[in-house]
C-alpha cells in the first residue's frame, strides 16, 4: 500500500505510473476526481470488480458507475448512443454528469447486475484523465465504506480503506462533496435519478424533454 502526493511536481508522475501498474495488474487504487475521491478498477477484470465491492461492503447489486478518459471511448462501450445522451456528454463532459446507457452485448466485463446497461461518466480532474488515459474505462466508486461519509481526501479513504487498496493519490481536499448527477438515457424519456451537482434545471436547458424521478413513476 502506498500513498502518493500529486501535489508535488516531482511525485505527481511516479504516482501516476504507480497507480497505472495497478489497475493493470487487477489491484485497487484511490484517486482524485471533480466531485469525490473513487476507488477504482480496471472495469473488465471481473475479480477486481468483486474486490471493489468488497472493500466497500456492497453487494452485486449496486453496480460502480464506469469513468472514461474521453468522450470517444463511450462510443466503444455502447450499440448505440441516443441522441439525447450524446446532447448530455456534449454539454456537460468533462464534469459532474453520469448517464446510464445500454451497453454493448459483446463487451467482456462483468459490472454486477446491471441488467444491461452501465453509468459512465468523464470527471474533469487532471490526475484522474491521466491515469483514465492510460488505463481506459475504470470501474469507480465513492472512496468510502457504503454507509459512512465520502473521502475528502486519499488520507480519510485509506483510514477507511486500509490495504484493500494498493495506491492511494493524494491532490488535496475535494473542493465539492456534491456527486455528479445521474441522468438515465435508456428509455424514450431522459430521467434524472439523482440531482447531484447538475440540477434537472440545468439538465432541461440542454434536453427539454429530461423528467424528475417523481414524474417517471
Amino acid at each position: 500500500m502506498r500513498l502518493f502526493n500529486c501535489s508535488l511536481v516531482e511525485e505527481r508522475d511516479r504516482a501516476v505510473e504507480a497507480a497505472v501498474s495497478a489497475v493493470r495488474s487487477g489491484d485497487l487504487v484511490v484517486m482524485p476526481t471533480d466531485t469525490v475521491y473513487g476507488i477504482g478498477a480496471d472495469a473488465f477484470k471481473s475479480w477486481s470488480i468483486e474486490a471493489l465491492l468488497r472493500a466497500k461492503g456492497r453487494g452485486r447489486d449496486m453496480a460502480p458507475p464506469v469513468l472514461v478518459g474521453s468522450r470517444r471511448t463511450l462510443d466503444g462501450l455502447v450499440l448505440s448512443l441516443p441522441s439525447t445522451a450524446r446532447d448530455l456528454v456534449a454539454a456537460f463532459w468533462p464534469g459532474a454528469l453520469t448517464i446510464v446507457v445500454e451497453h454493448a452485448p459483446t463487451l467482456d466485463w462483468d459490472l454486477g447486475d446491471t441488467d444491461g446497461t452501465v453509468a459512465v461518466r468523464m470527471p474533469m480532474h487532471p490526475v484522474a484523465l491521466e491515469v483514465l488515459q492510460e488505463t481506459g474505462p475504470m470501474a469507480v466508486s465513492s472512496a468510502n465504506k457504503t454507509g459512512h461519509p465520502p473521502a475528502s481526501t486519499a488520507a480519510d479513504a485509506k483510514d477507511q480503506l486500509g490495504y484493500a487498496v494498493s495506491v492511494y493519490l493524494e491532490a488535496g481536499p475535494s473542493k465539492d462533496l456534491v456527486p455528479s448527477s445521474i441522468v438515465d438515457c435508456t428509455g424514450d424519456v431522459p430521467v434524472l435519478l439523482r440531482a447531484g451537482a447538475l440540477t434537472l434545471e440545468k439538465i432541461r436547458e440542454v434536453v427539454p424533454s429530461t423528467i424528475g424521478p417523481e414524474e417517471a413513476r
